[in-house]
Order: C-alpha cells, then sequence, then structure tokens
C-alpha cells in the first residue's frame, strides 16, 4: 500500500502554502561549529549585554521546584506589578508568550478574512505580516522616508475603514528611529475610528527620554491606542519569552478570554517579578548600552560606514563595501552581527550593542576588514 503524500496542496490552508517563516539571527553554536571556533561574540539579536540580572537568576534556582506547578490563570501578581511599574490600571495590562503572543492575539481578535486589512510601515517587524497573511488578512505597507524616518502621510493613506490595525514600532526595528510624541499624538487623532493604532515600544527603555517619544503615561486621552513592551531587552529575559500589552480594558479582557491557558509559564512569571524589582540591574543596562551605542556609532562611522542615528540598543549601519563581504568575514572572525536581506535592505546591517569588550572586538574586527578611510 502507498503511503498518503503530505504534499496535497488541500491538505493545508491556502495561506500556509507558500508562508515564508521568522529569519532569525544565527546562534552561537552554528557559527562556533562552522568555523571551529572556541569563543563567539553574538551581537545580532538586541538582547541584554549584561546578560541576565543575578537577582532573576537566584529567583529561578530558589523557584525552580515549582515547575511542576502550573502558573495561576492570568498572571494576576504580574499583571499588577506591571500595572504598578507603569502606573496604569492592572486591568490594561495582558501579559503573554513574548510579545508576540500579544500580537498575534490583537490580530486575531480584532480582524476578520475578507474584510480588515493590517498597515505598516516597509520595512518593519516582520511578525506583523507573517501573522496578517496567517490569518488571511491584506496586508498593507507604506514606504518609509529614504532616511528612514517616519512619512506619516503614506502611512495614514495606506488606511481606510477597514484597517482593523495600523502597527507603529518606535525605536523602529531596524534603524533605530524614534519620532517625537506629537506626531504619534496626530496619528492617533487620524486614523479611521475602528482602527487601533498599535504602538510596539519592545526598545523604549533605551530611547532616553520616554516621555517625549511614548504615549504609555496619556492613554487615557487616545482610546484607541494599544501599546507593546517585552522583558527580552532592557531585562535580559529573552530565552523566557515574556512580554505584554497595555491595552483599552474592553479589549484586555477580550484577549483574557482567547489567550490560551498558560501561556506565561510559572518560573517566567517569578523571573518577570523579580526583574521589574530588580532596578539597579535595569539601570546599569540603560547606562552600558548608551555607552556602547555612541562608541559602536563613533567607530563605525570613523571607518567610512553611513550609520543611522539609533535611540534603541542598535545601530543599523551601510558599510563602504559590500554588506554580505563584511558579515561574512565578520562571522569567520566569530563575530556575529544581522544581514537585513530580509528587511529589503541588502547593503545594510544591524549589530546590536554588547558589553563593552563586544563592542570593541567587533570594531576591531571591522577596522582589520574594512578598507581605510
Amino acid at each position: 500500500m502507498t503511503a498518503p503524500s503530505m504534499s496535497r496542496p488541500d491538505d493545508v490552508r491556502p495561506e500556509v502554502l507558500d508562508f515564508k517563516p521568522y529569519v532569525p539571527g544565527l546562534s552561537i553554536d552554528e557559527i562556533r561549529d562552522r568555523f571551529g571556533l572556541a569563543d563567539v561574540v553574538k551581537l545580532a539579536s538586541n538582547e541584554n549585554p549584561l546578560g541576565t540580572s543575578p537577582v532573576v537568576q537566584r529567583t529561578l534556582k530558589t523557584k525552580a521546584d515549582l515547575a511542576f506547578r502550573y502558573a495561576q490563570s492570568g498572571n494576576p501578581r504580574l499583571t499588577r506589578a506591571i500595572a504598578a511599574h507603569h502606573g496604569v490600571a492592572p486591568e490594561r495590562v495582558v501579559a503573554g508568550n513574548g510579545s508576540d503572543e500579544i500580537i498575534d492575539l490583537l490580530i486575531r481578535v480584532r480582524a476578520t478574512p475578507g474584510k480588515h486589512n493590517i498597515v505598516a510601515f516597509r520595512p518593519c517587524f516582520s511578525i506583523y505580516e507573517l501573522q496578517a497573511k496567517f490569518c488571511g488578512l491584506e496586508f498593507r505597507q507604506a514606504d518609509l522616508r529614504p532616511d528612514f524616518t517616519f512619512d506619516w502621510d503614506a502611512f495614514l493613506a495606506a488606511t481606510d475603514e477597514n484597517t482593523a490595525i495600523a502597527f507603529v514600532t518606535t525605536p523602529d526595528n531596524p534603524s533605530g528611529w524614534c519620532p517625537p510624541v506629537s506626531e504619534l499624538e496626530h496619528v492617533a487623532r487620524t486614523l479611521p475610528p475602528s482602527c487601533l493604532f498599535v504602538i510596539d515600544e519592545a526598545y523604549m527603555d533605551f530611547c532616553g527620554d520616554e516621555a517625549a517619544h511614548s504615549l504609555l503615561s496619556r492613554l487615557d486621552a487616545f482610546p484607541n491606542i494599544a501599546v507593546l513592551r517585552t522583558f527580552s531587552k532592557s531585562f535580559g529575559l529573552a530565552g523566557l519569552r515574556l512580554g505584554y500589552g497595555i491595552l483599552p480594558e474592553r479589549l484586555a479582557d477580550y484577549l483574557h478570554r482567547v489567550r490560551l491557558p498558560f501561556s506565561v509559564n510559572i518560573l517566567a512569571e517569578e523571573a518577570g517579578l523579580a526583574a521589574l524589582e530588580d532596578t539597579v540591574f535595569r539601570s546599569e543596562t540603560l547606562r552600558v548600552t548608551a555607552e556602547g551605542r555612541a562608541y559602536i556609532a563613533e567607530g563605525l562611522t570613523a571607518l567610512g560606514c553611513d550609520v543611522l542615528p539609533s535611540w534603541a540598543n542598535f545601530i543599523m549601519f551601510r558599510p563602504p563595501t559590500d554588506a554580505t563581504d563584511l558579515f561574512e568575514a565578520l562571522l569567520r572572525r566569530g563575530i556575529i552581527i544581522r544581514p537585513l536581506k530580509s528587511y529589503g535592505l541588502p547593503q545594510h546591517l544591524r549589530v546590536s550593542v554588547g558589553n563593552a569588550d563586544e563592542n570593541r572586538r567587533f570594531i576591531e574586527a571591522c577596522k582589520e576588514i574594512l578598507p581605510h578611510a
């Protein structure tokens, strides 16, 4: 008997047939094995330059015996702590398995296939497009300006009365651009009334002046806004997958209803609570990142690179030589950064800010590879 074929085009949803998966940065183990290296520096995934908080590490050790338990439904302790951290009502907060889960839930809760569309800039964080298309939705994009600032006129022109969600990342990924809060106010007031304006602030911690760039403290004045944050960056918990949305209360209630049970595991919850309490680690993270960002920008500029201004924990730049050649040459030296072909930017690269030694090694390697200015 012939085994049934798994390649028929009718055995999966049409949206799945040509689905392109998310492209992550290369791992340390991949490069160590490929080139036989003992020491590899990863500056590709915008992770915390200081690693994980010692307070969080101790908490995970002391709470490890709880791993056999389910977390409390809805993670009420964590949502209350997040709410207190931002000065918002706990009823607004929805925790998720990374902010990716909140993005996915918002799309599935708000948008109807065949009716609604989703709008974002181009390039943008690929999860917006991936999840929109997976849900069978039209995905529209407005081009950034040549200097990678936001063309709000084009963005607004892409929306209509059937736009369920308009996504913006600020500071933006991969450019690091962070618009002033006045621009966000204008967009929030101008979008179609039925459109939810989702502001993804995964990197807002690093901008230096949140009041000048974020509407998070003024959500009551803008009922059509949802803000996303993450524990992956300044809190150093990327591997535990923990993020959250601060949403209109009615929408938050719907997300709680449909969210898969226990999507935030009990150790991630305990780590998040500990991370919020460790203000010393977070302050040091922000200081080290700001200093490292300035150091990398200065070093790359001196080597003839076109360096984009950044308010995030990474820098996008265009080298004075082929970007792929530089990327590969760095890999051979055990330094991983991020090529941006998947963003439609084949001549640009993105480097995460590491610790002082990692930043120095990156710049020294670039000096060896790039032609002297």
